[in-house]
């Protein structure tokens, strides 16, 4: 009877467990499926889910370990990429599925960047392993001397590192956003972020914040999409009752898959009235970057205006 009961339980396990973490091979060719918690002389103990069971050594013929799947606490697999080369970024093909904001953290945490400059500090994220990565506008505007602080994950710890060749590639003062890029001679590849869709966000779901709020580094904060269009300026952000201060600037708004979904750049008078600009608006600062080139002839200018055609040169065309 014992083993018949067993067996009768293996059969409901294989349906009823989506990320098992051993297959325990039996007598009778039975099998169970589940997560060993505890090795006793006569039993094992072994978490299905719904219960836990104890089965007789003298059943177990073998016991067959598994890769974890992408449970809660598991390592997760890479997510197919989708390459935007020419603009610089790259997204998920594919939905993902959601996280712990605690996992997340752990995985996005060399992607976020502080941005010093003698005249303050701020935020951003690396988009691209060749060190292009994105800030607010306001948080270089005037600055010739930029110095971006990354954490490289050695031996399971960040390490900060200090990179102080860095380039004003494109900015876009009217949507505060400024693309850099670092160019020290050492620099490695860098740990990117993903663009998310700030469109296919619903009012009420959790997001989170990475950043400097007040020089506190590495801070996280969680809260909710308030509203997806909050006109503020003529401009129209998103609305989260995630935390945002001075040093927040700059830095990312994810949701809880990982994906960038905005960037954080203002607070007004009061708690939980953060905002961030769309990531859709940082899509369109990257797909026409060289229209927003920086010119160092005239750095307040936000747009680059290419030379119209001369007539020979319609002619040619």
């Amino acid at each position: 009877m014992r083993n018949m009961f067993i067996v009768a339980l293996a059969g409901m396990t294989l349906a009823a467990i989506p990320a098992p973490a051993e297959v325990i091979l039996l007598k009778d060719q039975a099998s169970v499926t589940g997560r060993i918690l505890a090795e006793k002389k006569d039993h094992i103990y072994v978490d299905l889910g719904f219960t836990v069971l104890a089965i007789p050594r003298q059943q177990i013929v073998k016991i067959q370990k598994t890769e974890p799947s992408q449970g809660r606490g598991a390592t997760p697999t890479a997510p197919a990429i989708s390459e935007n080369k020419s603009a610089l970024y790259a997204t998920a093909s594919g939905n993902l599925p959601e996280r712990t904001v605690r996992d997340l953290v752990q995985q996005l945490g060399e992607g976020v960047v502080q941005v010093r400059t003698p005249g303050g500090l701020g935020s951003g994220f690396i988009i691209n392993e060749e060190g292009y990565l994105i800030t607010n506008f306001h948080v270089i505007e005037g600055e010739t001397q930029i110095a971006v602080e990354v954490y490289h994950q050695k031996a399971g710890q960040l390490d900060r590192k200090t990179y102080k060749q860095v380039r004003i590639v494109a900015m876009n003062k009217f949507a505060d956003l400024a693309l850099l890029k670092i160019e020290d001679k050492d620099a490695p590849k860098f740990v990117r972020v993903l663009l998310g869709d700030s469109d296919a966000l619903a009012v009420g779901e959790k997001v989170f914040a990475i950043g400097s709020p007040l020089g506190l580094e590495r801070t996280v904060t969680e809260g909710i999409v308030s509203t997806k269009t909050r006109e503020q300026q003529g401009m129209l952000y998103i609305q989260t009752t995630a935390q945002i201060n001075p040093g927040n600037s700059g830095g990312p708004l994810f949701n809880l898959k990982g994906e960038v979904v905005g960037v954080t750049n203002m607070k007004i008078f009061g708690e939980g009235l953060g905002f961030a600009i769309p990531v859709e608006q940082v899509k369109y600062l990257l797909n026409h970057r060289d229209a927003f080139s920086y010119d160092n002839e005239n750095p307040n200018n936000p747009f680059r205006y290419l030379d119209p055609p001369t007539k020979l040169q319609r002619i040619a065309d």
